[in-house]
């Protein structure tokens, strides 16, 4: 699902976004934003980590995070069923998504440069 970046480009798009966010909002729409946006990151975190203790327990089989199954395949018996899940792409490809992620995000901030230009 997420594509092979390198892990500091990941880390910046989420600063670029979040630049992009703060634009013409409020305080208030800018704090229940970035609540929203930390809660989802909780369901994330949290589901992560029950997971390595399901598999540190040996109730869900080791490689089943790196598949990408949902814990809703994975523990109702249907595991291996969604093997075809797996990401399969290529360095080559991976360096076209990363060009890709880099020149939107080089757009983005060429855009917000503008307008802040344009408020000056």
């Amino acid at each position: 699902m997420l594509p092979n970046i390198p892990p500091k480009l990941f880390s910046l798009s989420a600063i670029v976004v979040g630049y992009i966010l703060i634009d013409d909002a409020t305080a208030n729409e800018q704090n229940a934003i970035g609540n929203w946006l930390m809660l989802v990151a909780q369901v994330l975190s949290t589901n992560a980590f029950y997971r390595a203790v399901m598999q540190e327990r040996g109730l869900e089989p080791v490689g089943s995070t790196e598949t990408g199954r949902n814990n809703a395949d994975t523990f109702s018996g249907m595991q291996g069923q969604s093997a075809g899940n797996i990401n399969t792409n290529t360095g080559s490809s991976s360096d076209n998504q990363t060009l890709i992620m880099l020149e939107k995000m080089v757009k983005a901030m060429q855009t917000e440069i503008d307008n802040i230009k344009k408020s000056l």
